[in-house]
Order: C-alpha cells, then structure tokens, then sequence
C-alpha cells in the first residue's frame, strides 16, 4: 500500500508562515487567506495568476459537448464551463523530480 501523504490546508500553510516569518499566528492566517483569496478574485475575473518559480493558473473555457454515461452508455450533455487549469514551472518539476 502506497504511504499517505499529508495534505496542506489553509491552516498548515498558516501556520507554515507564522513558523518562517515570525507573524502572529492571526496575521499569518489572514496573510494566506488574503493570498488565497486575491488569487481566486483574479481567476474569476479571468485573469491569469502567475507565481515565480511554482506555475500559472489560468481559466480555460470549455465549449459544450456531447458525454457519455460509462456505466450505462447513455449519452449526457455537458454544458459549456470554465475550468481552472495549473501548468507547473520548470523549476518546480525539476525539483519533484529530485533535478538541481
């Protein structure tokens, strides 16, 4: 069995900058969560959010199509959306990839 890996929430991540920066643990919460939520105001706008050295999100648009149901069969129609996409940068994956 593959080992679990731990998530990161809004907390850990919180509590991530108040252990390197040296914030009170109720600014680093409101410092993350500002950064969080200046990043979904800029997506929603359609704006693209670029982070140096971590990747781009952006908002791809999705035309309608014609789906299909895998257990039955059926086709379904799937409406017209955007989704957000994430494109890692090469600094990135040169590190998940142990490169230096």
């Amino acid at each position: 069995m593959a080992n679990k890996v731990p998530t990161h929430t809004r907390a850990s991540l919180a509590e991530a900058v108040y252990h390197e920066v040296g914030l009170s643990r109720k600014n680093a919460s409101e410092l993350v969560d500002a950064a969080i939520e200046t990043m979904i105001g800029s997506l929603e706008k359609g704006q693209t959010v670029k982070i140096s050295g971590f990747g781009n999100f952006a908002v791809r648009h999705k035309n309608e199509r014609v789906g299909r149901n895998p257990k039955t069969g059926e086709e379904v129609p799937i409406t017209q959306r955007r989704v957000v996409v994430f494109r890692a940068s090469n600094i990135l994956k040169a590190q998940v990839n142990g490169d230096e």
